[in-house]
């Protein structure tokens, strides 16, 4: 594994392979409303072959440091997988009411045709990749018991954003500014 150990540093190794943000110029809070209850979703059952699915996804989850195991919990979401169109398939957490518990952030996503148009004429043009922009993005660390997600064989939490909860896109597109 790879650590950068200079403090000046912006940027930090949370991972073999991934670059991440260091907490100190940006995490992701979650601004769950005062007056929101925690809601402990029902597991969802899943067949033998579903249960192998999710079960690999989470180790390698675990191995990048993206999950970690939580005991005790206070909102937990249930695993959903989606078929997608390679017949493999996409493992989702359902944050329906984790999202709804949150006001929207109105920050402002570019325009992405004003962006191209603003490009003519360059030189040089650099298109960021933003694969896995999110997982970039730790979580506050107050605010990662509530993503936890329940699996057969344990509950586990998500240490960096990801796709499905609530203003992330608008946090991704404040650090990009």
């Amino acid at each position: 594994m790879k650590v950068l150990t200079e403090n000046k540093d912006l940027f930090s190794w949370t991972s073999v392979d991934m670059l991440g943000i260091d907490p100190r110029v940006m995490c992701h809070r979650l601004s769950v409303c005062q007056d929101a209850k925690p809601i402990s979703q029902k597991k969802r059952r899943l067949g033998e072959e579903r249960i192998l699915v999710v079960q690999t996804k989470v180790e390698k989850l675990q191995e990048v440091r993206f999950i970690r195991k939580i005991q005790y919990t206070t909102w937990l979401a249930s695993v959903v997988l989606v078929n997608k169109s390679n017949d493999q398939w996409r493992m989702c957490m359902d944050y329906t009411n984790l999202n709804k518990a949150c006001p929207k952030d109105a920050y402002p996503l570019p325009n992405i045709d004003k962006l191209v148009d603003g490009a003519t004429g360059q030189g040089v043009m650099s298109f960021l990749d933003a694969y896995s922009g999110n997982n970039q993005i730790p979580i506050y660390e107050s605010d990662q018991s509530k993503t936890t997600f329940m699996t057969d064989k344990s509950n586990f939490c998500y240490e960096v954003t990801l796709f499905g909860l609530k203003n992330v896109g608008a946090n991704y597109q404040r650090l990009i500014d």
